[in-house]
């Protein structure tokens, strides 16, 4: 097997800081805890049926989840605003409230492009909702997001 690129690995660490949220999220458990059993349980796993689990870029993991995790009340408040219909995000799928979490801190906390971002998220979100409107949403509420986490990249 060929060893993944850097930008396979950023989009895995992308999906993995979605699951790892979402956990965080139900099991009530700690940052330092969800992030340590991701590192050393899910990175790079043999799966039963001898699949392998995406290599992660580990950095890019940790990155992701302090930025959600450190900018959660300004990233939960942009998505609010993006949300139409006063649909508060405590009110949303769980699963699209980390990945909101996760895309806005990259939002707000990195030098990624925030078309990269929505684009990245987007297909996360595809990869938890098969079919259906969730990636439209996805992609209506971060773009939103981007305009006002990063305005000059619309300009």
């Amino acid at each position: 097997m060929s060893k993944p690129d850097k930008k396979q690995m950023r989009s895995a660490a992308r999906f993995f800081a979605v699951q790892a949220l979402f956990q965080m999220e139900s099991s009530g458990q700690t940052v330092e805890r969800i992030v340590r059993e991701f590192e050393s349980h899910r990175f790079g796993e043999v799966l039963d049926d001898g699949s392998e689990m995406a290599e992660g870029d580990v950095t890019h993991f940790r990155a992701l989840i302090d930025a959600a995790v450190n900018w959660q009340a300004r990233v939960d408040q942009m998505t609010d605003r993006a949300l139409v219909a006063k649909w508060p995000i405590d009110r949303i799928d769980p699963v699209l409230r980390a990945l909101f979490r996760a895309a806005g801190g990259e939002m707000v906390a990195t030098d990624t492009p925030p078309k990269v971002v929505i684009t990245e998220f987007v297909d996360v979100a595809k990869a938890f909702f098969d079919e259906g409107k969730e990636p439209k949403f996805v992609n209506a509420v971060l773009d939103h997001m981007a305009r006002e986490a990063k305005p000059a990249a619309f300009s």
